[in-house]
């Protein structure tokens, strides 16, 4: 096996469980999923780069390849981004079980009265 392939089935992977995670009604799953699927898109920005000497200043030497610094500055915008994202689903979760004392959603009552109503909106 390639390790490009390995990659591959590693972000697929990642992107399942997150996904997978995220459908949950615990919001504690939900901030894991979230963070999953984040790693697999800084996986995903990671192999979309290619490798070389490091472009900092000047040309490299002897026709070498230079390295693409725009996917490592995404991914450390990413990284950036996710954990201010995760902080705030933190602290969502926690005030929903401080308010709550439940780690799930509860719930909306207001829907299953709808759900039997009639869709033609009324008596005109």
């Amino acid at each position: 096996m390639t390790s490009n392939l390995v990659l591959a089935v590693t972000i697929g992977g990642l992107f399942a469980c997150g996904i997978y995670l995220m459908l949950s009604r615990n919001l504690i799953r939900v901030l894991l999923g979230f963070l999953l699927a984040g790693h697999a898109v800084n996986l995903l920005l990671l192999s979309s780069g290619t490798g070389g000497v490091a472009p900092i200043v000047g040309e490299a030497k002897n026709g070498e390849p230079v390295a693409d610094p725009i996917p490592q500055a995404l991914i450390l915008t990413s990284i950036v981004i996710g954990l201010a994202v995760s902080t705030f689903l933190l602290a969502m979760a926690y005030r929903n079980y401080q308010v709550t004392r439940e780690p799930e959603i509860a719930d909306d009552l207001e829907d299953s009265e709808y759900a039997g109503s009639d869709p033609s909106g009324g008596d005109e």
